[in-house]
């Protein structure tokens, strides 16, 4: 079952490129965006991730943290954020249970073949810990995902 608007989010969100637990405590009196993608170093997860790097001072002038997770080790990550410059978290959720917990694990079909991955998602999430928007897969916009999480 995934989480939705007006679901708390979990106080435990994982373990980011460094190995440091990451908690929703962290960010207390913050808005946190929490996006899902797939995979380090493709082509639409460099583009979002690029765009809320360029977004990154105007969403925190909003009041927001970011923090991405993918299935991706802590390796992987370390590697991504070097190479993008990206200046916040990335969680690797190699057990999938971040994942699994949001609803972002799930069946994609492509060329008529039924497989699992992660569902590219982002959820807004007030300061209360408070889940107060989910922009689903088929509305992210990844070239200019900083701009649409701040036009909302």
């Amino acid at each position: 079952m995934a989480l939705q608007v007006g679901d708390k989010a979990p106080s435990l969100l994982g373990v980011n490129q460094d190995g440091k637990e990451i908690k929703l405590a962290d960010y207390a009196g913050k808005k946190v965006v929490l996006y899902f993608y797939p995979k380090d170093n493709t082509p639409g997860c460099t583009a979002e991730a690029c765009s809320l790097r360029d977004g990154y001072d105007e969403l925190r002038k909003e009041g927001y943290e970011v923090i991405g997770v993918s299935t991706d080790s802590a390796s992987s990550h370390q590697k991504f954020i070097s190479k993008q410059n990206l200046p916040f978290n990335l969680i690797a959720d190699t057990d999938k249970k971040l994942s699994e917990t949001f609803g972002t694990w799930g069946e994609k079909s492509m060329y008529g073949k039924q497989y699992m991955r992660m569902l590219r998602t982002t959820f807004l999430i007030d300061e209360t810990g408070t889940i107060i928007r989910v922009i689903l897969p088929k509305e992210v916009n990844t070239k200019e995902h900083a701009a649409q999480i701040l036009r909302l």
